[in-house]
């Protein structure tokens, strides 16, 4: 084996051993049974009202990715806000093509009735 290596292989056992052992230690050292009072749910001292477990539809999912994913359309925008000068009209003809197919999508989501809450 060179000896290189060694190092890189002395932490890869390290960072699988470490993990195992604290997991075996710690089994022991835990609380066996905990009192009823822990296993509560706790909400201001109200009782729970339903199951917490309950189902979402998939509206609320696709709501979401869509703002995440039409959201990030700042982070791409400000490199080119900061570098207006320097990229001339070259960076604009960039920013249109971008701002077109992103308008597209709103379009295309619109259409498909993913941006109705209801």
């Amino acid at each position: 084996m060179p000896a290189g290596y060694l190092p890189i292989f002395i932490f890869l056992v390290c960072a699988v051993l470490f993990p195992l052992l604290l997991l075996v230690v710690f089994q022991f050292l835990r609380p066996r049974l905990p009192l009823p009072t822990k296993l509560e749910a706790y909400e201001c001292g109200i009782k729970a009202a339903s199951n917490a477990r309950g189902r979402y539809t998939v509206r609320f999912y696709i709501i979401a990715i869509l703002f995440v994913v039409f959201d990030v359309e700042t982070v791409f925008l400000f490199p080119w806000a900061v570098r207006y000068k320097q990229l001339s009209w070259f960076g604009v003809g960039e920013v249109a093509v971008f701002l077109a197919i992103l308008v597209a999508g709103y379009i295309w989501a619109y259409k498909k009735g993913a941006l109705e809450w209801v």
